[in-house]
């Protein structure tokens, strides 16, 4: 079992920027494909960025590409979303997520994805 932990969020302006970090409790992380997701009151979860085992894909929703930037270090069993030029409409609870996969095509789908973290909260203030 997975076990993931979000952490990094928080109340900011408009404009302002956030770093959210996901601590993965299994040892061999480098052989899980990551994303992140969001979920606003009332609204599906949504895909927000992915990368791969590798860390040579990256995938972006049309919403944040260009502002966003997902990484992943392994070694610290570490995934970030860097999170720039933030818009009161990326409030949300923000969701890491995992499954064992070395398959680098896109996976955007909650269903896809088999290990979750508890959340953290992202208010964008205008």
């Amino acid at each position: 079992q997975v076990q993931l932990i979000e952490s990094g969020g928080g109340l900011v302006q408009a404009g302002d920027s956030l770093r959210l970090s996901c601590t993965a409790s299994e040892r061999t992380f480098s052989t899980y494909y990551m994303g992140w997701f969001r979920q606003a009151p009332g609204k599906e979860r949504e895909f927000v960025a992915a990368i791969t085992w590798s860390r040579e894909i990256t995938y972006y929703s049309d919403s944040v590409k260009g502002r966003f930037t997902i990484s992943r270090q392994n070694l610290q069993n570490r995934m970030y979303l860097q999170m720039n030029n933030l818009k009161p409409e990326d409030t949300a609870v923000y969701y890491c997520a995992a499954v064992y996969s070395v398959i680098t095509g896109l996976k955007s789908q909650p269903g896809e994805y088999d290990y979750w973290g508890q959340g953290t909260q992202v208010t964008v203030s205008s």
